[in-house]
Protein backbone atom coordinates (compact mmCIF):
# COMPACT_ATOMS: atom_id res chain seq x y z
CA UNK A 1 0.00 0.00 0.00
CA UNK A 2 1.73 3.13 -1.23
CA UNK A 3 -0.47 5.53 0.75
CA UNK A 4 -3.53 5.37 2.97
CA UNK A 5 -5.45 7.22 0.25
CA UNK A 6 -4.82 4.42 -2.21
CA UNK A 7 -6.49 1.78 -0.05
CA UNK A 8 -7.53 -1.19 -2.23
CA UNK A 9 -6.07 0.63 -5.26
CA UNK A 10 -8.74 3.32 -5.06
CA UNK A 11 -7.59 6.93 -4.97
CA UNK A 12 -9.85 8.32 -2.24
CA UNK A 13 -8.84 11.89 -3.07
CA UNK A 14 -10.88 11.57 -6.28
CA UNK A 15 -13.83 10.38 -4.22
CA UNK A 16 -13.65 12.70 -1.23
CA UNK A 17 -12.35 16.14 -2.20
CA UNK A 18 -15.31 18.60 -2.26
CA UNK A 19 -14.00 20.01 -5.54
CA UNK A 20 -15.38 16.83 -7.11
CA UNK A 21 -18.93 17.64 -5.97
CA UNK A 22 -20.95 20.49 -7.46
CA UNK A 23 -22.84 20.97 -4.17
CA UNK A 24 -19.62 21.78 -2.30
CA UNK A 25 -17.21 23.13 -4.91
CA UNK A 26 -18.23 26.82 -4.78
CA UNK A 27 -17.79 27.03 -1.00
CA UNK A 28 -14.50 25.15 -0.88
CA UNK A 29 -10.88 26.27 -1.13
CA UNK A 30 -7.47 24.72 -0.58
CA UNK A 31 -5.47 26.18 2.30
CA UNK A 32 -1.75 26.95 1.88
CA UNK A 33 0.79 26.58 4.69
CA UNK A 34 4.48 27.36 5.05
CA UNK A 35 7.05 25.39 7.03
CA UNK A 36 6.29 25.41 10.81
CA UNK A 37 2.75 26.74 10.30
CA UNK A 38 0.18 24.93 12.45
CA UNK A 39 -3.00 23.58 10.91
CA UNK A 40 -4.42 23.03 14.38
CA UNK A 41 -3.26 22.86 18.00
CA UNK A 42 -4.04 20.53 20.89
CA UNK A 43 -7.42 21.44 22.44
CA UNK A 44 -8.66 23.09 19.21
CA UNK A 45 -12.19 22.25 18.12
CA UNK A 46 -12.30 19.08 16.01
CA UNK A 47 -14.74 20.06 13.28
CA UNK A 48 -12.80 19.21 10.11
CA UNK A 49 -10.93 16.40 8.40
CA UNK A 50 -7.93 17.29 6.24
CA UNK A 51 -6.49 15.92 3.01
CA UNK A 52 -2.94 16.70 1.91
CA UNK A 53 -2.85 17.85 -1.72
CA UNK A 54 0.92 18.44 -1.54
CA UNK A 55 3.62 18.93 1.08
CA UNK A 56 4.15 17.24 4.44
CA UNK A 57 2.41 17.46 7.81
CA UNK A 58 3.68 16.40 11.23
CA UNK A 59 1.20 15.03 13.78
CA UNK A 60 2.26 15.01 17.43
CA UNK A 61 1.75 16.11 21.00
CA UNK A 62 3.76 17.35 23.98
CA UNK A 63 4.29 15.07 26.97
CA UNK A 64 4.25 16.09 30.63
CA UNK A 65 7.89 17.19 30.41
CA UNK A 66 7.11 19.46 27.48
CA UNK A 67 8.93 17.22 25.02
CA UNK A 68 7.52 16.81 21.53
CA UNK A 69 6.36 13.31 20.60
CA UNK A 70 5.88 12.76 16.86
CA UNK A 71 3.06 10.34 16.06
CA UNK A 72 3.20 10.52 12.28
CA UNK A 73 4.60 12.42 9.32
CA UNK A 74 2.12 12.43 6.46
CA UNK A 75 2.62 13.27 2.81
CA UNK A 76 0.67 13.92 -0.38
CA UNK A 77 -2.57 11.97 -0.60
CA UNK A 78 -2.95 11.20 3.11
CA UNK A 79 -5.71 12.13 5.54
CA UNK A 80 -5.47 13.51 9.09
CA UNK A 81 -7.80 14.81 11.78
CA UNK A 82 -9.95 11.79 10.95
CA UNK A 83 -10.94 11.06 14.58
CA UNK A 84 -13.37 13.99 14.25
CA UNK A 85 -15.50 11.59 12.20
CA UNK A 86 -15.82 9.36 15.26
CA UNK A 87 -17.08 12.18 17.48
CA UNK A 88 -13.87 13.67 18.88
CA UNK A 89 -14.82 17.20 19.99
CA UNK A 90 -11.35 18.65 20.69
CA UNK A 91 -7.93 17.79 19.30
CA UNK A 92 -5.61 15.61 21.36
CA UNK A 93 -2.68 16.39 19.07
CA UNK A 94 -1.26 19.15 16.91
CA UNK A 95 -0.82 19.19 13.14
CA UNK A 96 2.04 21.26 11.71
CA UNK A 97 3.28 21.84 8.17
CA UNK A 98 6.92 20.85 7.72
CA UNK A 99 7.12 21.89 4.08
CA UNK A 100 7.11 25.39 2.57
CA UNK A 101 4.50 24.53 -0.06
CA UNK A 102 1.96 22.47 1.85
CA UNK A 103 -1.57 22.57 0.41
CA UNK A 104 -4.45 21.19 2.45
CA UNK A 105 -8.01 20.33 1.48
CA UNK A 106 -10.20 20.83 4.59
CA UNK A 107 -13.50 18.94 4.75
CA UNK A 108 -16.11 19.81 7.38
CA UNK A 109 -17.26 16.89 9.54
CA UNK A 110 -20.87 17.44 8.48
CA UNK A 111 -19.83 17.31 4.81
CA UNK A 112 -17.86 14.14 5.50
CA UNK A 113 -20.84 12.53 7.21
CA UNK A 114 -23.06 13.47 4.25
CA UNK A 115 -20.62 11.87 1.83
CA UNK A 116 -20.36 8.74 3.96
CA UNK A 117 -24.13 8.39 4.26
CA UNK A 118 -24.50 8.66 0.50
CA UNK A 119 -21.80 6.14 -0.37
CA UNK A 120 -21.55 2.96 1.69
CA UNK A 121 -18.46 1.70 -0.12
CA UNK A 122 -16.65 4.96 0.52
CA UNK A 123 -17.79 4.91 4.16
CA UNK A 124 -16.32 1.44 4.69
CA UNK A 125 -13.02 2.51 3.13
CA UNK A 126 -12.79 5.51 5.46
CA UNK A 127 -13.30 3.28 8.49
CA UNK A 128 -10.63 0.90 7.17
CA UNK A 129 -8.25 3.84 6.83
CA UNK A 130 -8.94 4.90 10.43
CA UNK A 131 -8.47 1.35 11.71
CA UNK A 132 -5.20 0.94 9.83
CA UNK A 133 -3.93 4.29 11.16
CA UNK A 134 -4.73 3.33 14.76
CA UNK A 135 -2.96 -0.03 14.44
CA UNK A 136 0.07 1.64 12.89
CA UNK A 137 0.20 4.21 15.70
CA UNK A 138 -0.12 1.53 18.37
CA UNK A 139 2.77 -0.41 16.84
CA UNK A 140 4.95 2.70 16.65
CA UNK A 141 4.29 3.61 20.30
CA UNK A 142 5.17 0.06 21.36
CA UNK A 143 8.48 0.40 19.51
CA UNK A 144 9.23 3.71 21.23
CA UNK A 145 8.50 2.28 24.65
CA UNK A 146 10.13 -1.13 24.49
CA UNK A 147 12.85 -1.25 21.81
CA UNK A 148 16.34 0.26 21.52
CA UNK A 149 17.07 2.83 18.81
CA UNK A 150 18.68 0.38 16.36
CA UNK A 151 15.79 -2.06 16.63
CA UNK A 152 13.33 0.81 16.16
CA UNK A 153 15.16 1.83 12.99
CA UNK A 154 15.22 -1.72 11.58
CA UNK A 155 11.51 -2.22 12.23
CA UNK A 156 10.76 1.20 10.76
CA UNK A 157 12.63 0.17 7.60
CA UNK A 158 10.43 -2.93 7.46
CA UNK A 159 7.40 -0.65 7.67
CA UNK A 160 8.76 1.54 4.86
CA UNK A 161 9.24 -1.62 2.76
CA UNK A 162 5.54 -2.41 3.09
CA UNK A 163 4.45 1.11 2.14
CA UNK A 164 7.04 2.27 -0.40
CA UNK A 165 9.21 -0.70 -1.31
CA UNK A 166 9.56 -2.87 -4.37
CA UNK A 167 11.82 -5.75 -5.42
CA UNK A 168 14.78 -4.98 -7.67
CA UNK A 169 14.59 -7.46 -10.57
CA UNK A 170 18.36 -7.51 -11.11
CA UNK A 171 19.56 -7.97 -7.52
CA UNK A 172 16.55 -9.09 -5.51
CA UNK A 173 17.16 -6.18 -3.12
CA UNK A 174 14.27 -4.32 -1.52
CA UNK A 175 14.29 -0.76 -2.83
CA UNK A 176 12.46 1.90 -0.82
CA UNK A 177 11.74 5.24 -2.47
CA UNK A 178 10.26 7.28 0.37
CA UNK A 179 9.23 10.90 1.05
CA UNK A 180 11.06 11.37 4.38
CA UNK A 181 14.13 13.36 5.33
CA UNK A 182 16.58 12.00 7.90
CA UNK A 183 15.11 14.51 10.36
CA UNK A 184 11.65 13.06 9.71
CA UNK A 185 12.84 9.50 10.29
CA UNK A 186 14.70 10.49 13.46
CA UNK A 187 11.51 12.09 14.82
CA UNK A 188 9.41 9.05 13.96
CA UNK A 189 11.69 6.58 15.73
CA UNK A 190 12.31 8.87 18.71
CA UNK A 191 16.01 9.62 18.33
CA UNK A 192 18.27 12.47 17.25
CA UNK A 193 19.39 13.08 13.69
CA UNK A 194 23.11 12.49 14.55
CA UNK A 195 22.20 9.17 16.22
CA UNK A 196 20.15 8.15 13.21
CA UNK A 197 23.07 8.92 10.91
CA UNK A 198 25.35 6.74 13.06
CA UNK A 199 22.84 3.87 12.97
CA UNK A 200 22.36 4.11 9.20
CA UNK A 201 26.11 4.02 8.67
CA UNK A 202 26.40 1.02 11.01
CA UNK A 203 23.84 -0.85 8.91
CA UNK A 204 25.71 0.19 5.77
CA UNK A 205 29.04 -1.09 7.18
CA UNK A 206 27.30 -4.37 8.06
CA UNK A 207 26.28 -4.58 4.37
CA UNK A 208 22.61 -4.56 5.32
CA UNK A 209 21.61 -1.36 3.52
CA UNK A 210 22.71 1.33 1.09
CA UNK A 211 21.06 4.71 1.30
CA UNK A 212 20.78 8.06 -0.42
CA UNK A 213 18.63 11.09 0.34
CA UNK A 214 15.39 9.57 -1.00
CA UNK A 215 16.18 5.89 -1.45
CA UNK A 216 17.11 3.03 0.85
CA UNK A 217 18.18 -0.31 -0.55
CA UNK A 218 17.97 -3.36 1.73
CA UNK A 219 20.28 -6.05 0.42
CA UNK A 220 18.66 -9.31 -0.59
CA UNK A 221 20.43 -11.50 1.98
CA UNK A 222 19.16 -9.23 4.78
CA UNK A 223 15.63 -8.65 3.51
Amino acid sequence: MKSLWFFDDVNLFKVLCPHKFKAYKKEHDFDAYKKKDYIYFEEDSANKVYLIEKGKVKIGYYNEDGEEVVKAILTRGEIFGETAILGESTREEFAQSIDNTTSICPVGVNTMHDLMRNNQTFSLKIYKVIGFRLKKLERRLQLLLFKDAKTRLIEFLDELCMEFGYDCEKTGDKVIQHPYTQKDIASLIGTSRPTLNILLNELKEENIIEFTRKEIRIHEKSA
